[in-house]
């Protein structure tokens, strides 16, 4: 990933809690022809495990990529976080001299490590059910895994493949607007509001306390 250092965000934890609040990631290998091979796949965090956490996920069984990973030195993950397009009419500058053009703003987290494929029935129980736990936090009544019947749980289970990445590199790019005046950032809060992305201008917004 293309990094400039104030664009940078290498606090651990705010990279997590990234990846966590957007975790479907871009799972990326090479086949044997060198080749990408890149799957969207719903990850879990484990902050706890080595020293800059591990990423839990799986696969389909079908899904060849499992097989790649098998084979891995390494492997890239991307999470996404909050992003949009940038109007040079935000810029209170514009008026001033119009020497603007029109930018992205975004957040992402790119992760690497290797990879360990698990096939055991209670490791993908358990990750299984820390996923559904997770995301159905937020209903009303919780579904569960036990909820499914004992034989076609068995049937899911054995139907997919567990992955492991222990985390060797995580890098962070919070491209926030940074490099333009305080003036300007602030006009991209303000035009991120209007356009209705909230999540992205109260990040800006934090930037400018930050600053």
């Amino acid at each position: 990933m293309y990094e400039i250092e104030h664009f940078n965000e290498d606090r651990l934890a705010v990279q997590q809690a990234l990846v966590e609040k957007h975790p479907l990631g871009l799972l990326i290998c090479n086949d044997d022809n060198g080749r990408s091979v890149a799957n969207p796949v719903p990850f879990t965090l484990d902050r706890n495990s080595g020293e800059r956490g591990t990423l839990k996920a799986h696969l389909a069984r079908p899904n060849s990529q499992w097989r790649l990973l098998q084979a891995a030195a390494d492997c890239l993950v991307v999470f996404q976080g909050a992003e949009a397009y940038i109007s040079p009419n935000w810029y209170p500058t514009k008026k001033v001299h119009g020497k603007v053009v029109p930018t992205w703003d975004y957040m992402i987290v790119q992760i690497r490590g290797k990879p360990v494929v698990h096939q055991d029935p209670d490791w993908l129980r358990a990750q299984i059910e820390h996923l559904t736990a997770r995301h159905e936090a937020s209903q009303p009544k919780p579904w569960k895994v036990d909820d499914a019947p004992p034989r076609f749980t068995k049937a899911m289970l054995n139907g997919i493949v567990g992955i492991e990445i222990p985390i060797t590199e995580i890098h962070g790019k919070w491209k926030l607007s940074q490099n333009r005046s305080v003036q300007d950032v602030a006009g991209v809060r303000d035009g991120l509001t209007e356009v209705g992305e909230l999540g992205l201008a109260a990040e800006v917004a934090s930037r400018i306390r930050e600053d």
